[in-house]
């Protein structure tokens, strides 16, 4: 199904990974892990040939589904049930029938003759495709996603990013492909979809790689896992399911680390003895020998991977500003006839932790982004108070540019950061050398992650605007984000479906969306967490 032989990936001058070889075959579910920069999101996007290797091959049977970490995928025009149906061509056609029927009406005769032919020309290859039975089926799919009839019905250009991703998502489940490879798939999905997705994936007869910290999917649907180690530039193979993989990953590395103890005692033994060989003249030639044993005893190990570097994360130190540094007043939003939110109000005070919960569409990132400015309301006024400075976290990542670089970003982040302060910063998020010339729009998702993050910590804000902040990012990077936000200082309204996230905010109150009520935190409304 899928065959990589002796493949190389290169960014610029660093190489990514080489001499890598492995087959995906019907049935295999493959979970691929590593820290973030590692080059998962490279890999996947060089097997769904979006991008190209160094070196090696990469042949496969059949089509790829791909869902990468940020879809843009399709005509914005394009209605989103279309889009869904047209993995199988079905979308197009049933258009074409809708049309067709509209002009069989026409009271020019030739017009509604032609109309007539080509809706029975049309009506034969829906139903070649599998008609009604195949729509049904995309609609359940759609349903057990949470997009309703009114999102479906919507042109793609007015969802939201995590709608987008969730349409994509859908059309990859519908189309049958003989191979799904899936970045982060329970991005943007409540309890219930994740729940679902699973039951999928475990039931799906073709061959299946996935990137993803959602543990429970990984733990109970892979039966291989590929370790993409970054510091060996390799892909450990494990042909073993999630739980197995973790006894036998942390049984190699304390075998690695005996053997290399045990070799280095006896390499450092014979290093000394050929030492006092090697000053008698009779005895250099043993020397020479002692010294290339104990050489080869050290080349011959597997190397104990280094300890792999976490970004280290701590919020600015906020800036001086007023006792309500952010008010909204009234604020509304519609889309087309779709109410999303009405009359909703919110003070934000100084150093005030706000956490705003809702189902998927209640409104919850549209509502961060008219407080950040990207989106204007229908109704209602934003106050800005005195000495408000805003660092906004978009979970889509719109505020990167992604046509400037890295380096570029961050400078343009803060008016007053000198180039070498934002290459030392960027070095504590793991950007160092090369990578802070790298375009931003070739980052993975995880990487993407750090530059918003760093971004925000030399923006001296005094309120975040925090939009599901942990999506993307391994365990270790996660730690960081939950540290960070329990100490910073500044405001905070935070979205988040991490749970995690809302008790290492720790907040006051919280805002109930689309209805806009506020209410004081409790530890019940941790129920409601990964439902919205």
């Amino acid at each position: 199904m899928l065959n990589v032989q002796d493949l190389e990936i290169r960014v610029g001058a660093r190489v990514l990974m080489e001499g890598v070889n492995f087959r995906v075959a019907h049935g295999d579910k493959i979970g691929l892990v590593g820290r973030n920069g590692a080059g998962k999101t490279t890999l996947t996007k060089t097997l769904a040939g979006e991008t190209n290797p160094t070196k090696g091959s990469i042949s496969h049977s059949g089509e790829i589904g791909y869902l990468p970490q940020d879809p843009r995928a399709g005509d914005p025009s394009m209605l989103a049930r279309t889009r869904i149906l047209d993995a199988r061509g079905l979308g197009t056609i049933a258009l074409g029938m809708q049309e067709s029927s509209l002009a069989m009406a026409s009271a020019d005769p030739k017009v509604s003759a032609a109309a007539m032919k080509k809706y029975g020309r049309l009506t034969d290859e829906f139903n070649g495709l599998g008609g009604y039975s195949a729509e049904a089926e995309a609609a359940s799919i759609a349903s057990n996603l949470k997009l309703p009839d009114h999102i479906l019905d919507q042109p793609l250009s007015t969802l939201s990013g995590g709608q987008r991703r969730r349409i994509e998502l859908a059309r990859i489940l519908f189309s049958a492909a003989e191979m799904m490879i899936l970045d982060e798939p329970t991005n943007h999905l409540d309890a219930d979809s994740v729940a679902w997705l699973r039951e999928f994936v475990k039931n799906y007869k073709g061959g299946c790689i996935i990137i993803s910290h959602d543990i429970e999917l990984v733990g109970e649907t892979v039966n291989r896992v590929f370790y993409l180690d970054a510091n060996r530039m390799m892909i450990d193979i494990y042909n073993m399911n999630w739980k197995n993989y973790l006894l036998q990953r942390t049984a190699d590395a304390d075998r690695r680390k005996k053997e290399r103890s045990n070799a280095e005692k006896k390499a450092s033994t014979l290093q000394l003895q050929a030492a006092k060989f090697g000053a008698k003249a009779s005895k250099a030639a043993a020397a020479h020998q002692m010294v290339a044993r104990a050489e080869k005893l050290l080349s011959g190990l597997d190397a104990v991977r280094a300890v792999e570097r976490v970004a280290k994360l701590r919020f600015p130190e906020p800036s001086p500003c007023g006792r309500t540094p952010l008010m909204a007043r009234d604020l509304s939003k519609s889309y087309g006839s779709l109410e999303i939110f009405t009359a909703v109000d919110l003070a934000i005070d100084r150093g005030s932790k706000v956490v705003i919960l809702g189902l998927n569409g209640a409104g919850k990132t549209t509502l961060l982004r008219m407080l950040a400015g990207v989106d204007i309301p229908d109704t209602g006024t934003i106050e800005p108070g005195h000495g408000l400075r805003i660092g906004y976290y978009a979970q889509e990542h719109e505020t990167i540019d992604v046509k400037r670089s890295v380096l570029e970003n961050m400078v343009s982040s803060s008016p007053s950061i000198t180039e070498m302060e934002a290459r030392r910063v960027l070095g504590s998020f793991l950007f160092t050398g090369d990578d802070s010339n790298k375009p931003a729009g070739v980052l993975s998702g995880g990487e993407k992650t750090r530059l918003a993050l760093a971004m925000i910590v030399v923006s001296g804000a005094n309120v975040l605007l925090l939009d599901e902040p942990t999506n993307n990012l391994d365990p270790a990077s996660r730690e960081e984000i939950l540290d960070a936000l329990a100490h910073y200082a500044g405001a905070v309204v935070l979205v988040s479906h991490d749970e995690g996230a809302v008790q290492a905010l720790n907040p006051e109150r919280v805002l109930i969306m689309p209805e806009g009520t506020e209410d004081h935190w409790n530890k019940d409304y941790l129920d409601l967490i990964e439902l919205s």
